[in-house]
């Protein structure tokens, strides 16, 4: 197995799911009924726990620093995630499509590393994928309902697809070491994986009344630490508790 390929994989899926995941929290009282107050909240979690799992497997199998180290004590260029998950955004309309694209995303990528050669990897893509599955239902619910409801529904899901849509593209920026994993059979590759989301995601959006932006033109970046103005300032946050006494056994 290829370590520093699989390393860079594991890296960039954790730090989606935790900056993803802190995103979600955000809605947690704010959101537009109590149920989709509750129902962020719990996917949040399920994010965190997810980038913990995958921040402990790098620990025991590449030696890297522990979880609450990689997740709270890293500087800004050194994290991996995608720009679309780092954004502010008190838009219900853009926080669903973001949540839309991204879920369809990983459920794609997990259940492609179920038959991964990494083994301790496509054991945990079993798991997550499980998860995820119940994400995308979610999703895919509120979709449907906000893009055939009402006209003002209609316009504010359309608006924020097409802004969001150069960004979920970004997710699949390549990584320096994409033949290796294909070659070593870790992962099939951020390009098919492309392909497959798009191939998923059209005729849902289609069904909900909405219409895929024809732009090819994806916003990159972050997979090289290359990162929006939101993202400092959502790391400040969450260190917060961490900086305060960094002697603590947490």
């Amino acid at each position: 197995m290829n370590k520093e390929a699989a390393k860079e994989l594991m890296l960039k899926m954790a730090d989606d799911a935790l900056i993803y995941g802190h995103r979600l929290s955000e809605w947690t009282g704010i959101g537009p009924i109590l149920e989709e107050d509750i129902a962020f909240s719990s996917i949040s979690q399920d994010k965190v726990g997810h980038a913990w799992q995958l921040y402990q497997l790098l620990e025991v199998d590449f030696g890297t620093p522990n979880p609450d180290q990689m997740g709270f004590e890293r500087k800004e260029n050194e994290y991996k995630c995608s720009r679309l998950n780092e954004f502010y955004t008190r838009d219900y309309a853009f926080a669903l499509i973001r949540h839309f694209f991204m879920d369809h995303a990983e459920f794609i990528r997990y259940s492609l590393l179920r038959a991964s050669s990494y083994e301790a990897l496509a054991q945990l893509a079993k798991k997550v994928r499980g998860e995820i599955k119940y994400h995308v239902l979610h999703a895919d619910t509120w979709i449907k309902k906000l893009g055939t409801a009402t006209e003002e529904s209609h316009s504010r899901m359309q608006a924020a697809l097409n802004e969001a849509f150069p960004y979920a593209l970004g997710i699949f920026e390549p990584g320096p070491f994409e033949q290796e994993l294909i070659d070593s059979g870790i992962f099939i590759g951020e390009e098919q994986l492309r392909a497959e989301w798009l191939d998923e995601i059209r005729p849902l959006i289609e069904e909900s009344g909405l219409q895929l932006p024809s732009t090819t033109n994806a916003e990159m970046g972050g997979r090289s630490g290359y990162h929006s103005d939101d993202l400092a300032p959502l790391l400040e946050e969450m260190s917060e508790v961490v900086r305060s006494d960094p002697e603590a056994s947490w």
